[in-house]
């Protein structure tokens, strides 16, 4: 879970994510089936309702499916093992959703001859992707990466929340959302960089 959510937040949380947890668990469902689950409505909601404009309907639906990346960890942890198999799948369908969510919305804004916004959102899909890479790659290297301004639950809450206030009829909700995640995005690969110089610098 990002540093945006307080220690207090992620505790109540998991307490009602623990229990299905283990009620998943019981039913014989593993931990990599709820990952590819959770992928699967992601790609669904983003592919049949953000290509259309419904911003509303496909921001509570990628919402209720993101949670499953808190549900297979959880689910990890009270089957009392983890999978290096498992972080991998976990890892690739993070990007596979965050694509198909950005992609998604910028197939939208082309359709709208929205040309600005779907600059933002072409500068927020790769950057995204870029953040991670980093990180894995550091990871891959003995570094670590894990730093920066807009992780990825901080990028999906604030298109999350650009895409409801749009929906609610704000102007230029969408656009800020857009280009704020832009920006942020860009310092959040700086920052990784910047932090794993230092680290090799330092050696």
């Amino acid at each position: 879970m990002a540093k945006i959510f307080s220690v207090v937040t992620k505790s109540g949380l998991l307490r009602v994510v623990d229990p299905i947890a283990r009620s998943l668990l019981r039913a014989g469902v593993s931990p990599n089936a709820v990952t590819v689950a959770g992928t699967v409505g992601v790609v669904v909601a983003a592919v049949g309702l953000a290509t259309r404009g419904h911003l509303v309907i496909a921001a509570f639906v990628i919402a209720a499916c993101a949670l499953t990346d808190m549900l297979d960890g959880a689910m990890a942890r009270a089957r009392g093992t983890t999978s290096r198999f498992g972080a991998l799948l976990d890892s690739t369908m993070d990007r596979i959703a965050d694509g198909a969510i950005f992609a998604s919305l910028a197939y939208w804004l082309a359709t709208q001859g929205l040309h600005a916004t779907l600059a933002a959102a072409l500068i927020c899909l790769v950057a995204g992707q870029v953040v991670s890479y980093v990180k894995a790659r550091a990871e891959g290297l003995g570094l670590e990466a894990n730093v920066g301004i807009a992780e990825r639950t901080e990028r999906l809450l604030i298109i999350g929340l650009g895409g409801l206030a749009w929906g609610l009829h704000i102007p230029y909700a969408l656009d800020v959302a857009l280009w704020l995640l832009a920006v942020l995005s860009v310092i959040t690969v700086w920052q990784r960089m910047a932090h794993v110089y230092r680290q090799v610098k330092a050696s």
